[in-house]
């Protein structure tokens, strides 16, 4: 029991850390965004945006399946931190309504620190490279904000607005997830604006992942076990 106290004591000091290393990194990329942007430039922003907020739906879709799917709690490093959670949350969803803002958001800013970095490094002093800066800055923001979209998702009264922005499905809408939370858990993993799961669902796009991993490995998807 100790050891897993001091365990989840050093982590959630990394989850700090990784708050305000996120902050930073995107308030630097802002910064630089706006030292050379022109009015010229603002549908190739808006663009970026639409196109990083996208993204995120369809990479926190697949980091949800793979760790719904594949996988054990015991594993190094990701079992505990990042495994357990995902099906932990599956016995007791409304479990996420009642974690702080440092165990909702930590996990996911540590996770897109490698992007924010690379966007660092890309120029923006040409359209593609301004574009590229924006479509990462904006992938990681949404994916940051999607552990705190997944919560509101949960939350019986979110408040007025967020019920608007789940109403016109600008964030995850409640019953839209709730299709996610029927065993075996095998369906609706995008879980930032769930817009990608009708697609990724009519065309079997996970079954098929899962087939072809397990003919190559021989691995037995966790989600179709119990099937």
């Amino acid at each position: 029991m100790e050891t897993e106290n001091s365990e989840a004591a050093a982590h959630r000091s990394l989850e700090i850390m990784g708050i305000v290393a996120f902050a930073a990194l995107t308030v630097g990329l802002l910064w630089r965004i706006g030292a050379v942007t022109e009015r010229s430039r603002l549908f190739l922003l808006l663009t970026a945006a639409l196109t990083g907020y996208v993204l995120a739906d369809l990479l926190t879709g697949v980091v949800h399946w793979l760790f719904d799917t594949w996988g054990n709690e015991d594993a190094p490093l990701v079992g505990r931190n990042f495994i357990r959670p995902f099906r932990e949350h599956h016995k007791d969803p409304r479990s996420i309504t009642r974690h702080d803002f440092v165990e909702t958001n930590g996990n996911n800013c540590l996770a897109t620190l490698p992007i924010l970095l690379v966007a660092c490094f890309i120029p923006t002093t040409s359209p593609p490279g301004l574009f590229a800066v924006a479509s990462l800055l904006s992938l990681s923001a949404a994916a940051v904000a999607t552990n705190q979209f997944h919560k509101w998702a949960h939350t019986d009264e979110p408040g007025s607005l967020i019920s608007a922005l789940q109403r016109y499905r600008l964030i995850l809408p409640r019953e839209h997830h709730r299709l996610h939370h029927i065993a075996p858990f095998s369906t609706h993993y995008c879980i930032t604006t769930g817009w990608l799961n009708p697609a990724l669902r009519a065309t079997d796009a996970f079954r098929r992942l899962e087939r072809a991993i397990s003919a190559a490995t021989g691995a037995k998807p966790r989600a179709r076990e119990a099937e």
